[in-house]
């Protein structure tokens, strides 16, 4: 089976950089998951999170936010291996903007993680966020991209 990410960001990455990063790695990863980039536009934080809440209703919600859970890039790959073996068949990875995530909009998430304890501006975390991902179907498909 194959999992369908479902990456939702506040804004369009807006970094020439950053963008192009996103737009790497989310090439990379379509070759064995299923991947797309839905764009919330800014505004009021209680309004922008009830479009994130809407735009991953129907699937795993994952709020990324500096008080989340650290993984280690070996147990995202053993964690994406778990959701699969029991049957997920969609996870949202939720990236806000500049306010971050309320705490009551964190308590609607199934699960929390962090990318860094820093707090990173959005799009420089969507760039890591998709690294990772990558980085994850490389290690469980036995690929020399990642290295221990």
């Amino acid at each position: 089976m194959e999992m369908h990410w479902r990456i939702i960001t506040v804004g369009k990455p807006a970094l020439t950089w950053a963008r192009l990063g996103m737009e790497d790695y989310f090439h990379r990863l379509r070759r064995v998951a299923k991947v797309e980039h839905v764009v919330i536009k800014e505004g009021p934080r209680d309004q922008v999170e009830g479009q994130l809440l809407n735009a991953s209703a129907d699937s795993l919600r994952v709020v990324l936010d500096e008080r989340g859970k650290a993984y280690r890039s070996l147990e995202l790959a053993r964690w994406i291996e778990q959701k699969d073996l029991h049957g997920t068949k969609r996870a949202s990875l939720i990236i806000g903007g500049a306010d971050g995530h309320s705490e009551s909009f964190r308590k609607q998430a199934d699960e929390c993680w962090t990318l860094s304890t820093f707090t990173l501006q959005h799009e420089i975390a969507l760039v890591v966020l998709a690294e990772q991902l990558y980085r994850a179907y490389s290690i469980l498909r036995n690929e020399p991209y990642h290295r221990e």
